[in-house]
């Protein structure tokens, strides 16, 4: 199977935990040594309108190509039967856009811009 055929909402499973995975790296490296520290910082990126508003911003920034903002695009715009009680349906689908982005571009094997996407995200 084609990575582009794969769906969007299981690109976006795979994506939001590499996502989450680089924040909690990243915390743990900022020396922040206490559990639930580490959750209330975390809520500061992995909350559905945290991610909105990164993914904003990079679009904004014109930081994604024509193929990154397609799959951006088509994630946001699947439609999905369920989503979170304690958020607005906007903020989860560019959430969901977000992740699914994160998780085509590692199955193509860009890791790299992975890479650059996250530091971009986590403001290094």
């Amino acid at each position: 199977m084609k990575v582009v055929e794969i769906n969007s909402l299981v690109l976006a499973y795979l994506g939001d935990a590499i996502y989450e995975e680089y924040v909690r790296k990243y915390l743990i490296n900022k020396g922040i040594a206490n559990v639930d520290s580490l959750q209330k910082e975390a809520v500061k990126y992995v909350s559905a309108k945290a991610q909105k508003e990164i993914i904003e911003r990079l679009i904004s920034e014109k930081f994604l190509n024509e193929e990154e903002f397609d799959v951006f695009k088509r994630a946001r715009n699947c439609k999905s039967n369920t989503h979170p009680k304690n958020c607005d349906i906007g903020d989860y689908k560019m959430a969901t856009g977000l992740e699914a982005l994160i998780g085509y571009l590692d199955l193509v094997g860009n890791k790299s811009r992975v890479d650059q996407i996250m530091k971009k995200v986590l403001g290094e």
